[in-house]
């Protein structure tokens, strides 16, 4: 299997934070800022591209010469990657499946304005987004109910989440198979944590730009890790 993991395109709260330094003023599932749009159309254009040429060289295979050709597309929840997720899914042509385990670290959270500590809200209702993303399949989930709907997820938590989803995935998908999923910065340092299997206290960052593309190999052999955070299809302009 080839995992592609995409990180959102620029969301409203990314442009809050790259402005003030700060999370006052954030939404709890933000949209797409108008670049975020452009920069998801760009990476959706770049995944799609059906690229007749041919690597020169075994090693450079792993540069995803010849194409992408992805087979299936998983997204986030969360409203960001799922517009992300969107435009993939129309210029690939594969259905996007949404799931409940490739949110960001910590979940739908808003502070509260006086004791600053962080609440978890609800996140949108399946009714929600299949009025929104009609194209998505989406996982159940009680009526009237969002689908988040429970406390700010502790941070050792995406650790153990993000070792179920890769089991889950290896388990699920073959050799041949060219899987995108399309999620998050914070959740993506810890998924590389347990991929690398780093402890979790360790202080490392994994710099992830918007809808950056990192490509991980799991073969016979054991696990390559192909590229990270490429972003060289943008613009100059428009990486954030």
């Amino acid at each position: 299997m080839q995992l592609y993991f995409i990180r959102h395109a620029q969301s409203t709260n990314n442009l809050l934070w790259e402005r003030t330094s700060s999370d006052e003023g954030r939404h709890e599932d933000p949209e797409l800022t108008e670049l975020g749009k452009k920069q998801a159309q760009v990476v959706a254009k770049f995944l799609a591209n059906p690229s007749a040429r041919q690597p020169a060289t075994r090693d450079a295979e792993a540069q995803n010469i010849d194409g992408f050709k992805l087979t299936h597309l998983y997204s986030s929840l969360m409203v960001r990657a799922m517009e992300t997720a969107a435009a993939i899914a129309e210029a690939t042509r594969l259905m996007p499946v949404a799931r409940t385990d490739l949110h960001e670290t910590g979940g739908i959270w808003l502070r509260h304005p006086e004791t600053g500590e962080r609440k978890g809200l609800p996140g949108k209702t399946r009714a929600e987004l299949a009025a929104r993303f009609p194209q998505f399949e989406l996982p159940p989930s009680p009526d009237g109910d969002g689908w988040w709907n429970q406390p700010v997820e502790a941070w050792e938590d995406g650790f153990e989440r993000a070792r179920s989803l890769l089991a889950e995935l290896r388990a699920a998908h073959g050799d041949d198979d060219r899987v995108a999923v399309v999620s998050h910065g914070m959740f993506y340092n810890q998924l590389l944590k347990v991929l690398l299997d780093l402890p979790p206290e360790m202080d490392i960052w994994f710099a992830i730009n918007n809808v950056a593309i990192t490509r991980i190999d799991f073969t016979e052999r054991g696990v390559r890790l192909a590229y990270h955070n490429r972003v060289d299809f943008l613009p100059p302009e428009m990486v954030t």
